[in-house]
């Protein structure tokens, strides 16, 4: 496994091979559960703690692909980037690409103050993977969870879960994302549907970044 990597130096690249991959994020929840989807299939993960910075747009791929981009000029080695948005469809899609922002802003109950008196509940939660290197360019990967926001905030005893997990319960369960132990979790979120999608690229004979 690797260790985390906390700035660019001149030896990052040694971290780096057929089975190992630095993961752009100064996100610790998201690295914890693609850490424990890509390990539990051969792939070691290292934390890289940067992000470039995130440009304004209404497509979460735009966002990744220009951090991806940003992080790769600034240290020239293979890595991934992740962004998520929560689509609620009476919102027309809002928070979205936004989701990171107002959730710092107004949080759980803001959402669900918003929506008290509102039947319609449908939202989806998307995730956008983006690799990045100098041998194959840019690549994208996107996994798209269906469900409803819940009533109440709901969360379980397994200290799981995130942002908008506890009012985010997918239609194919009966527990919100944070009632969800990562296991359960990781077996059909978003983020593990990505993640995947990019594993079987990774895994493939299709690599030309071998170190």
């Amino acid at each position: 496994m690797l260790k985390n990597v906390n700035n660019c130096s001149s030896n990052a690249g040694a971290y780096v091979n057929v089975r190992n991959v630095l993961f752009a994020t100064g996100n610790f929840h998201k690295f914890n559960e693609v850490r424990s989807i890509l390990s539990s299939i051969g792939i070691a993960v290292g934390m890289l703690r940067m992000k470039g910075k995130e440009i304004q747009s209404d497509n979460i791929m735009e966002i990744a692909e220009n951090c991806a981009l940003e992080a790769f000029n600034q240290c020239r080695i293979p890595l991934i980037v992740e962004d998520a948005g929560l689509f609620i469809d009476a919102f027309e899609g809002f928070p979205g690409p936004y989701s990171a922002y107002v959730y710092k802003t107004i949080q759980n109950r803001g959402i669900l103050k918003l929506m008290e008196n509102l039947q319609n509940r449908k939202a989806t939660f998307c995730s956008a993977i983006v690799y990045c290197s100098q041998e194959t360019g840019v690549l994208f990967f996107e996994g798209k969870v269906e469900g409803e926001i819940t009533f109440t905030e709901r969360k379980g005893d397994n200290n799981s879960g995130f942002g908008f997990d506890p009012i985010f319960q997918p239609f194919y369960s009966e527990k919100t994302f944070a009632e969800m132990t990562l296991e359960e979790k990781n077996y059909s979120s978003h983020r593990a549907k990505a993640v995947n999608e990019f594993a079987k690229w990774y895994n493939s004979d299709n690599r030309h970044d071998i170190f």
